[in-house]
């Protein structure tokens, strides 16, 4: 008997609910000129602004994880997407920055359960061997979900002004959740589109359920293992590099290197494009490669880039800079979430939502601290760039203590490449 081929179809959900998580998210970012004239704010309050999604983000990933592996993620995702729309429709009703910073904190708590349930939803439905590929997919697609955003929200303000675009990007949310609710199972088992073929392939080899990297321990005492915190940390390294991108880079592009509203939309795409093909590209690596080195060298190549940056006074040349920072650094994306399944395994959901329980507490401190920087400097954005790069140096450095595969059961070897090019760099 012939495998059904249901399963690509929960990827293609998984993929649709990032693409319209990152569109929702990054939209504010292109309408903060308007709102900020609207609601009078400086830079430090839309920075406040900015970083109310990180916050509530972040406070509310690691209780979503673990109802996402206790309650089964189909619950748990149709009730984080209608929250969510309920408060993207709701940021285009506010009047003040207290009402904004409410709006997009509740915003953000809807969003915090949405990647941990995916992961553990492509765990569970899909074998093994797919699953790098399926992870690599989906962020590639959430990466240019963003990237399509700038030009889209910039439509929808010239056509019914920011308010009501919010709107009419909270009703995609409402239709996710109708598909989700009709179609999609939590157990590959209840899904009537699966053959007895397809099911022994995917129960066979699939990752969710093993014991691999919890020696039989509770979630709580896994979390506090070595190789979590260092997962945490170069991802909070990570995403304060990244909320550059969704939050200030619009405002960069029109105030430091004056670009016109439409010009800065469409050179707003670049970085999350590129980070685009960097998840994509890593996904398709093959096999021998290792993913450890992966990620090692390309922290390392985007602080360079970094430094580089601002150096650059071509815009055009400087925003390929940049787009090339993002995607040797979104290459490692697939390696991070794919690591939470390594050593989470039954506790995955859990795992991945610590790791971005901290890579989001970053979504808050990073725009909060670059407008306080702004404030402070009179509008000087060298100190907030190279604050990048040093925080992609720490994230490279991580990589140094973890080692997914074997879940931090196995010293490093000496012929590893990724100590064999810090020993190199060392020297």
């Amino acid at each position: 008997m012939k495998p059904t081929r249901t399963r690509f179809g929960v990827v293609t959900l998984a993929i649709s609910l990032a693409v319209l998580s990152y569109v929702q998210r990054v939209a504010i970012s292109q309408a903060a000129g308007p709102i900020s004239h609207d609601l009078h704010l400086n830079k430090a309050q839309m920075g406040l602004v900015f970083g109310a999604f990180g916050l509530s983000y972040a406070l509310f990933e690691l209780p979503m994880g673990l109802l996402g592996d206790k309650l089964g993620v189909r619950r748990i995702l149709l009730q984080v997407v209608l929250a969510w729309s309920v408060f993207t429709a709701l940021t285009g009703a506010a009047w003040s920055v207290g009402s904004m910073w409410v709006v997009r904190f509740l915003f953000g708590a809807g969003e915090a359960g949405c990647f941990p349930n995916l992961t553990r939803m492509l765990s569970v439905w899909l074998p093994r061997k797919e699953r790098m590929r399926a992870q690599s997919l989906m962020w590639a697609c959430a990466r240019w979900g963003g990237a399509i955003t700038p030009p889209l929200v910039l439509g929808a303000i010239s056509w019914v002004g920011w308010r009501l675009g919010f709107v009419l990007f909270a009703s995609m949310g409402v239709v996710w959740c109708v598909v989700c609710f009709v179609w999609f199972r939590d157990r590959p088992s209840e899904h009537k589109g699966v053959n007895a073929a397809e099911l022994e392939l995917i129960e066979n080899n699939r990752a969710i359920g093993m014991e691999h990297g919890t020696s039989g321990r509770s979630w709580l005492s896994l979390l506090l293992q070595p190789p979590v915190a260092f997962l945490g940390l170069q991802y909070f390294c990570f995403s304060f590099v990244w909320y550059f991108y969704i939050t200030w880079l619009p405002t960069y592009l029109r105030e430091a290197r004056g670009q016109s509203a439409g010009r800065a939309a469409a050179l707003s795409v670049l970085p999350l494009l590129f980070g685009g093909f960097g998840s994509l590209i890593s996904g398709l690596l093959p096999i021998a490669i290792s993913r450890r080195a992966v990620a090692f060298g390309g922290f390392m190549t985007t602080c360079l880039l970094l430094l580089v940056f601002p150096h650059i006074d071509n815009v055009v040349v400087a925003m390929v800079c940049l787009g090339m920072a993002s995607f040797f650094s979104d290459l490692t994306m697939p390696i991070s979430w794919n690591a939470c399944v390594e050593i989470g395994g039954p506790y995955t959901a859990t795992v991945a939502a610590s790791m971005n329980m901290l890579g989001n507490l970053a979504g808050f401190a990073a725009p909060f601290v670059g407008g306080l920087i702004l404030q402070h400097t009179d509008g000087n954005w060298n100190p907030l760039i190279y604050m990048m790069a040093g925080a992609a140096a720490i994230s490279a450095c991580c990589w140094l203590a973890l080692h997914p595969d074997r879940a931090g059961q196995t010293p490093p070897s000496e012929s590893d490449p990724v100590l064999i090019a810090a020993k190199t760099s060392a020297l």
